[in-house]
């Protein structure tokens, strides 16, 4: 079974950028085949996103990352670790988190490396960089989740863009982090992007669109099987959080915060009713921002939970499902952990050197 307990490290901080620019989905006309712009606002719980065709997920990490680091009082000389969990990568290669040690000015000495996950890849991320640091090899490394950019029309009334950035630390004695995961390949196809990869490579075929439950598509951008990924999330993501907290002895009604990736409002609901937990412990940021891929979970945390946890202990319990299909939760405790104001950027933040 795939239970994970480390100890001795502790996250110091979270940031989050996200682009400036707004969409509203009440402005999208012909949003669904199935709901007019009102009824999808009203189901799914999205009212904007956030969009730009320009940024890339790394260009709203850097600036994350920046002023993160200042808010830690962090050299950057100190940060030995990166990992950088996305969907949509600079480039098919090489890895963008040796782009990123670069563009940051990190250590040439810095362990760096990409994970590539969806929605379950902050939980799976922090468990790999947690696990490179336990023991204190690695004292201070950054955790790197997103998407943008990706492959999806910009008018899809669901996904936005987000970069998040979580700073880990080595501390002696800190309580540390207890993860379960789970994954049924199973259910590859239900969230897939056709062709790209090395099994279907890009042809002509490749753009011609065709139509999918009302909507349009061609074979490079992201299709899914919407009740199959329904009935996965409101089954798995509860089952979860009751295995973690039931392997390792806790009650999961004691969290102060329950933080879901922000699937959609429906979905989320029928969890929080599964768990039979106080909806006010489950903050939400999907009505400004949507589905973030990854980065939801991080997001959530800056953009709603900032001003209420920095200053006291704070039981989390984390929970994200999707892409794979994938899930993971996971059980931590923060102690003055520091929360940056959420970065907005405008345009283009890659420098020029970094655009081929």
């Amino acid at each position: 079974m795939a239970f994970l307990d480390f100890k001795n490290v502790r996250i110091a901080g979270i940031s989050a950028g996200v682009p400036k620019h707004r969409v509203c989905n009440l402005d999208i006309k012909d949003i669904s085949a199935d709901y007019d712009a009102a009824t999808f606002v009203e189901t799914t719980g999205v009212l904007e996103r956030r969009v730009n065709e320009q940024l890339t997920t790394s260009d709203l990490c850097v600036p994350a990352a920046e002023s993160l680091l200042a808010d830690l009082g962090w050299d950057k000389s100190e940060v030995e670790g990166l990992i950088f969990v996305s969907q949509t990568t600079d480039y098919y290669l090489p890895a963008t988190a040796c782009i990123v040690q670069n563009r940051l000015g990190l250590s040439k000495e810095c362990y760096a490396e990409d994970i590539v996950l969806g929605c379950s890849g902050w939980v799976y991320g922090l468990s790999s960089l947690v696990a490179l640091m336990a023991h204190g090899g690695i004292k201070k490394a950054l955790l790197m989740v997103g998407d943008a950019k990706r492959r999806v029309r910009l008018n899809d009334p669901l996904f936005g863009f987000a970069g998040t950035v979580t700073a880990l630390e080595y501390q002696e004695n800190a309580p540390g982090f207890r993860f379960h995961f789970g994954t049924d390949g199973s259910g590859f196809d239900a969230i897939i992007i056709p062709d790209g990869g090395s099994r279907n490579q890009v042809t002509t075929d490749s753009f011609k669109e065709e139509v999918i439950d009302g909507r349009v598509y061609n074979r490079l951008e992201t299709r899914m099987k919407g009740m199959d990924v329904f009935s996965f999330g409101i089954m798995t993501a509860p089952e979860s959080i009751k295995k973690l907290s039931g392997y390792f002895g806790f009650d999961y009604q004691d969290a102060d915060y329950l933080v879901l990736h922000q699937a959609n409002l429906k979905m989320n609901d029928m969890i929080v009713r599964r768990l039979k937990i106080n909806p006010e412990k489950v903050p939400s940021c999907m009505c400004h921002f949507g589905n973030t891929s990854s980065a939801s979970i991080p997001l959530t945390i800056v953009t709603q939970l900032k001003g209420k946890v920095e200053t006291k202990l704070t039981k989390f319990i984390c929970c994200g499902f999707g892409v794979g299909l994938s899930w993971g939760s996971v059980a931590f405790e923060s102690d003055h952990m520091v929360i940056s104001d959420l970065v907005e950027v405008e345009s283009d933040g890659a420098d020029k050197k970094y655009v081929v």
